[in-house]
């Protein structure tokens, strides 16, 4: 009986591993759906990342888009503001070419003070579309553009009527107070240099608005006061080529 035995026993045994052998198929099948899930998973990272990375480009060039407008609006704003200061140095030596021209003249050959051009545009208002720059250019235009002096000194005025606390302000007066000069008006040239001197402490055409108002009271005959403001202007800017003439206008005194 027992061989019978054994050998039913390795017939059952048999059949269990022929049963057994097809798991390796199942395990590869399932194996091989992993791997595509996977796959699957990494195609759908990899779409996301591209559609991420055309979003990010996309913001990239309308930032960059923004940068050169903006570059480009400062470097035609710090041009327009090179053109004022180059028109304003302009300005300023073509009056003090005009000032000591008349500064040279013979005091017999001067043109007497006259008061033409308090009645040419005395009255007429800026226009309300002109900004305080397009104003303050408008009144050097006739200065150096058209060299129409006379016209320029209601101009500023007018200016000033308009624009009472501008950052021009202590040039208009101190234009005025040069174009003044040229007229012969030495009163009214006075006043204005005055204005510089004791309203805009930190304007830059302080130093020369003492000058000038040092010669204008000298030439009056108010030689105190005109000492008292050269030594003001010595003492203040020390350096100045304004205190250097101030010196030599005191030794003639």
């Amino acid at each position: 009986m027992k061989p019978k035995i054994i050998l039913a026993a390795m017939i059952l045994s048999g059949s269990t591993q022929l049963w057994a052998a097809p798991a390796p198929v199942s395990e590869a099948a399932s194996s091989q759906s992993s791997i595509e899930k996977r796959l699957v998973a990494l195609e759908n990272m990899m779409k996301s990342r591209n559609l991420l990375q055309a979003e990010l480009q996309q913001q990239l060039n309308i930032l960059q888009d923004e940068v050169s407008q903006v570059r480009g609006i400062t470097e035609e704003q710090s041009y327009k503001l090179e053109k004022v200061l180059q028109r304003q140095r302009e300005l300023y030596q073509e009056i003090e070419n005009r000032v000591s021209q008349a500064y040279s003249q013979p005091a017999a050959t001067q043109t007497q003070p006259t008061n033409t051009y308090t009645d040419v545009g005395a009255s007429q208002a800026i226009s309300s579309d002109l900004s305080e720059n397009e104003a303050y250019e408008r009144a050097v235009a006739l200065i150096m553009k058209d060299k129409r002096y006379e016209q320029a000194i209601p101009e500023f005025q007018a200016f000033l009527t308009t624009y009472p606390n501008s950052v021009y302000a202590s040039n208009a007066h101190y234009w005025l107070g040069q174009l003044l000069t040229i007229q012969n008006d030495q009163a009214g040239a006075t006043e204005h240099f005055k204005v510089v001197v004791n309203e805009y402490p930190n304007s830059n055409k302080r130093p020369d608005a003492m000058l000038k108002l040092g010669n204008l009271l000298a030439d009056q005959g108010l030689g105190e006061q005109a000492l008292k403001t050269f030594n003001d202007l010595i003492n203040q800017y020390p350096s100045t080529t304004a205190a250097k003439l101030a010196t030599e206008r005191m030794s003639q005194m």
